[in-house]
């Protein structure tokens, strides 16, 4: 009966969207979109908590009322103050990662609360990095200062509030400037394909990952080792491009574009093609914001004579911010490390090629089937292998290995 409310919850907030934004306009469709994205944010993502769930709302609204006021006061100043209201968001999302949660505990104890942690903050990486992409945008002039009604939509629009993708500011807004139309069929579709990934398939593919196969307490042969890696892989993928196409679907039937986070990333033939096609907009996060202006200071600092060096030093801290982004942990940092690791080897190796091979040899070797076919099995295991990082913690890993005969 849950799953029957939550469903025709969902379907009404989408009818109800919809309905403003093609039948309201000016301040009245802001104030509905704004009220009825914060009461569904409520309702779906925080209400029924175990503890707190009021509590926990109303700091993450008070976090987004904070951050409205420093965008408003540093974004368009001069100088470096825009870096102040860019970073806020930062900050908010390394307090609630990093913070140890005894501090919330002890704080709960001298407020009179029994909290038992750091309250959840569902969504709060992708929150921090669109609002923090946002202030690039006011800064650069891409797009004007949002009023509070417009941060607050975009800040809490339920379909892309828990797990992205990550729009920008100037895209969302398309849908309020111009009339965005996606066939209803096509939208619908779509929603329905990611709700078979998401709710079905996964499901089925999570019986033979790490936890599923071997976090028993059995003893297992070598060969369910691969097997787990390739399904959790599948599952991961399953589980989040499902709740995407799901995210895109209902936007676009309410009349708001949504960016796509995958592009067949099976079929990626090196780990630098994999993160163009896999969390598309993360990666376009971090190419804008961390990778583009920090290799250009790199290559300034050490010459041009080093720059090949400067990019690979670059590539590793980006893949680095990526691992740490994920989750708090060491198994996050070592699998942005092993990424880090993938990009930075093939960044070498087709330098390597370029230069032993010439203009028209590198073009014929790229273009050779045979060799397409072999780096794209290549990476499939190297990128599904590298996921044990993000599936388990070292203790995890240590009891997986364990139990292998």
């Amino acid at each position: 009966m849950d799953r029957i409310y939550l469903i025709g919850g969902l379907l009404a907030y989408v009818f109800a969207g919809r309905v403003a934004m093609r039948q309201l306009g000016g301040h009245v469709r802001e104030a509905t979109l704004a009220g009825l994205n914060v009461a569904s944010v409520f309702a779906f993502l925080f209400y029924g908590g175990k503890e707190h769930y009021v509590l926990r709302f109303v700091i993450y609204l008070a976090l987004i009322v904070a951050l409205y006021f420093v965008l408003l006061l540093f974004a368009n100043k001069r100088g470096r103050w825009p870096w102040l209201a860019f970073f806020a968001p930062i900050a908010a999302l390394i307090i609630v990662r990093y913070v140890p949660g005894e501090w919330y505990v002890a704080l709960g104890h001298a407020l009179g609360k029994s909290w038992r942690g750091v309250p959840q903050m569902i969504g709060i990486s992708y929150l921090a990095f669109r609002c923090s992409r946002l202030v690039l945008e006011i800064r650069n002039g891409a797009v004007p200062k949002p009023n509070f009604l417009e941060y607050v939509n975009f800040a809490f629009f339920l379909p892309t509030m828990p797990v992205g993708p990550i729009n920008t500011y100037a895209n969302f807004r398309r849908g309020f400037t111009e009339r965005y139309v996606v066939p209803v069929g096509r939208a619908a579709l779509r929603i329905l394909v990611g709700a078979v990934k998401y709710l079905f398939l996964a499901g089925l593919c999570n019986q033979l990952t790490y936890s599923g196969l071997l976090l028993d307490d059995h003893p297992h042969h070598w060969m369910d080792l691969p097997v787990a890696m390739l399904f959790y892989y599948l599952y991961l993928y399953l589980n989040f491009s499902g709740f995407c196409d799901m995210a895109i679907g209902a936007a676009a039937l309410i009349g708001i574009p949504v960016p796509e986070n995958f592009d067949n990333p099976f079929a990626a033939r090196n780990v630098k093609d994999f993160w163009n096609r896999w969390h598309i907009t993360l990666s376009v996060w971090m190419r804008d914001v961390v990778f583009s202006p920090l290799s250009k200071f790199l290559v300034t600092k050490m010459g041009i004579q080093l720059a090949d060096h400067a990019i690979a030093l670059t590539i590793t801290i980006v893949f680095l911010l990526v691992g740490i982004w994920h989750g708090c942990g060491w198994n996050f940092a070592a699998y942005g490390a092993v990424h880090a690791l993938g990009v930075v080897a093939n960044h070498y190796y087709t330098i390597f090629l370029k230069k032993k091979l010439g203009r028209e040899r590198f073009k014929a070797y790229n273009d050779n089937q045979w060799i397409r076919a072999i780096a794209v099995v290549l990476t499939f295991c190297y990128c599904g292998a590298s996921l044990i990082f993000f599936a388990n913690t070292f203790p995890q890993i240590k009891e997986i290995f364990s139990v292998l005969r």
